[in-house]
């Protein structure tokens, strides 16, 4: 305690001095490599890289239909298979990580002719003359040109899911005579970005289909209609309502179509869009997968609700 009458006047603290520089981020350990041989060529790929990812490094093309860089790799297609030294089985390339040494062969007449049974297989369940020029990038078939691929060696008429499309909400419609099962719907809607598992796939063998829960109508199911399964599709089986009439009236045409990116407009999150734009209407709003706060998946805002951008207080 001072003593009585002492005063020690003002005091004054001097604030540290700021820097005019943005603080920099820590330095990162540079990625561990590891030393493979793809194709008789020896390279060094990331650390905890799958043979998938390895491949597209190097502009090795392989084919694939199950998987995405934002969901979880299934294995349900098997297109991707590559032989491994050492390994009895043909391996998928989408979730087989890398060790040092690995011996990886693409492109031999056993990976060759597996690639072409899948592709096969798949065209006596599924009219893939649908599912092929609707796909966003319209691989399949030109795999089936590449591998040579002939379903019709299983018997003529080899499409056993032909059936009617299914409409029974203002949002999206599904047709499965062009659905392959995948699984990246069933991933979406799981715990890969929805949570909400509404659907999955029932059955088994020909009779294997995706299914809401108990079978019900998808307006009655859990379906919070976000959208995200027809993010994922790689055929076209679950589409918006917009596109499906405009592609079923002949008026959908992507090259008459402009994408603008910008900022969901309903709350704080957030999330990249791009807006597809045709003759100056909306007709279908996505988001880039390599977004950092959505990985290409929206809510049914984001996705569905920009019909208000033409309502009449706006016009």
């Amino acid at each position: 305690m001072s003593e009585p009458g002492w005063d020690p006047g003002p005091v004054y603290f001097e604030p540290p001095a700021r820097s005019s520089r943005p603080p920099e981020a820590p330095p990162t350990a540079p990625a561990a490599s590891v030393d493979i041989n793809v194709d008789a060529v020896a390279v060094a790929v990331p650390e905890g890289s799958t043979i998938l990812q390895a491949c597209r490094e190097l502009g090795i093309d392989t084919p694939t239909l199950c998987t995405l860089e934002t969901l979880r790799p299934v294995n349900a297609c098997r297109l991707c298979v590559v032989e491994v030294a050492g390994s009895r089985a043909l391996v998928p390339a989408c979730s087989r990580r890398v060790d040092a040494g690995m011996e990886i062969t693409t492109d031999s007449e056993r990976v060759r002719h597996s690639r072409r049974l899948v592709l096969e297989l798949l065209a006596s369940s599924v009219d893939v003359a649908l599912a092929g020029p609707e796909a966003p990038d319209g691989t399949i078939a030109a795999w089936m040109e590449r591998y040579g691929a002939d379903p019709g060696r299983f018997g003529d008429g080899v499409a056993t899911v032909t059936q009617p499309v299914v409409v029974d909400n203002e949002l999206y419609v599904r047709d499965y005579s062009k659905c392959i099962l995948c699984y990246k719907c069933v991933e979406a809607c799981g715990v890969d970005a929805q949570n909400t598992f509404a659907i999955a796939v029932a059955g088994r063998g020909f009779d294997a289909h995706i299914a809401t829960e108990y079978e019900v109508p998808l307006p009655e199911s859990a379906c919070v209609y976000c959208g995200n399964c027809i993010g994922v599709c790689p055929t076209g089986a679950l589409m918006s309502r917009r596109e499906h009439e405009m592609r079923e009236a002949g008026t959908w045409d992507e090259t008459r179509q402009s994408v603008t990116s910008t900022i969901c407009p309903y709350c704080g999150v957030g999330c990249g869009l791009d807006v597809h734009v045709q003759d100056g209407a909306i007709v279908k709003v996505t988001s880039p997968l390599d977004s950092s706060v959505t990985s290409g998946h929206l809510c049914i805002k984001g996705r569905f609700g920009f019909d208000f951008v033409r309502g009449p207080a706006r016009q």
